[in-house]
């Protein structure tokens, strides 16, 4: 397994998106999320705590959905800036005169003292310069025997959108994604066990080259190494939206995009000893501990 940071991506264009401010969550990253949610029912165990790591992002309405399904549940909500924050409290804190907040333990935007039983971290994994690291602090977040709950772009996504800029002879539209098997090698790498991979392809269609465009965009932004590194003009746009609309419709009028969504599922089992394969005592160190036992 490969725990370097992803070659494919830029870090400096990565942190700036880990610092935007989106006006909403993008529709697919609701969908996922809610499709997530519903994963929740094989769970046995009920988290008497929990952390939303980037709703911003990942997806605002699975927020009360979580905490319908966990109404007794502490929950904490992790953004990255205060700015984040603040727009994330805005979003997600329920009015005072809201009769369900009466019954609910209410939703916290500062570090819990004590790690969380269940982390929710919806579509942040493949938009992260270094995930082992981003896996690493998901895991010091979890108290032991808590388990992790998240999903990411694989690598089948976008495979139309590629096609279309190889044939332009431009360099690529995203960054390369990970395979679900290696996120699973990541997993245990930072200490989880008993890792669950899945995946699934899910296809949208769009009515317009510029609607396709749009979409995407709330969806994150191209991180690659080799991406333009100025700004593109007008006709540049005009020409992607034409081969976009000329390479990509489909027999019933409409362009399609493939987006492979991984979902993963891991616990945060007991720290293990170390034992070393061989141990060698002396003589002398043994018949001094052999006294030490009492007949």
């Amino acid at each position: 397994m490969n725990t370097k940071r992803p070659p494919s991506i830029d870090p400096t264009a990565a942190s700036r998106w880990a610092r935007h401010l989106p006006t909403e969550s993008p529709w697919l990253h609701e969908e996922v999320a809610r499709r997530m949610e519903d994963r929740l029912q094989w769970i046995v165990r009920t988290p008497a705590s929990w952390m939303h790591w980037g709703p911003l992002q990942g997806g605002r309405q699975v927020h009360e959905q979580l905490v319908r399904r966990y109404p007794k549940a502490h929950s904490y909500v992790r953004e990255e800036t205060p700015a984040q924050v603040k727009l994330a409290q805005q979003h997600l804190q329920q009015a005072w005169w809201r009769p369900a907040r009466w019954l609910q333990a209410g939703v916290q935007f500062d570090a819990p003292v004590q790690p969380v039983q269940m982390l929710w971290a919806n579509m942040a994994l493949h938009m992260d310069a270094d995930p082992q690291a981003l896996i690493q602090r998901w895991h010091g977040a979890l108290e032991v025997d808590g388990f992790l709950m998240f999903s990411c772009l694989g690598p089948d996504t976008l495979r139309e959108l590629r096609t279309v800029y190889e044939a332009l002879g431009w360099a690529p539209p995203s960054h390369a994604f990970t395979d679900m098997h290696d996120w699973g090698d990541m997993l245990v790498h930072a200490g989880f066990a008993e890792p669950i991979m899945d995946m699934e392809h899910i296809t949208l269609s769009y009515s317009t080259g510029e609607t396709l465009l749009a979409e995407l965009r709330g969806l994150g932004r191209n991180l690659h190494i080799d991406r333009f590194a100025a700004l593109r003009g007008r006709n540049w746009r005009r020409s992607l939206s034409e081969a976009l609309e000329r390479q990509l419709r489909g027999p019933d009028g409409r362009l399609t995009l493939t987006f492979e969504v991984i979902y993963g599922h891991a616990f945060k089992p007991a720290a293990r000893m170390s034992v070393r394969p061989e141990t060698r005592v002396s003589l002398d160190e043994l018949r001094q501990s052999l006294r030490k036992i009492k007949p």
